[in-house]
């Protein structure tokens, strides 16, 4: 896993794996597959890190492989 990724380069690598959006949801964003909704960091901050990539990954129940 990397050390940090930029918020783009995280919205791509979802859409990738057939997540919708980014669509506006409250405070954060949000990308959607089927019934799952996924939020993500707001894009103004700097990259995202290591900690919370894995976290996002987690809940999108997606494993590190892909």
């Amino acid at each position: 896993m990397p050390e940090s990724i930029s918020w783009r380069k995280l919205v791509q690598k979802f859409r990738r794996l057939g997540f919708d959006g980014p669509y506006s949801g409250g405070r954060h964003l949000f990308m959607a597959r089927g019934t799952l909704k996924l939020r993500i960091p707001n894009p103004h901050r700097g990259d995202i890190s290591k900690h919370l990539i894995a976290e996002i990954v987690r809940q999108a129940d997606v494993s590190t492989a892909e």
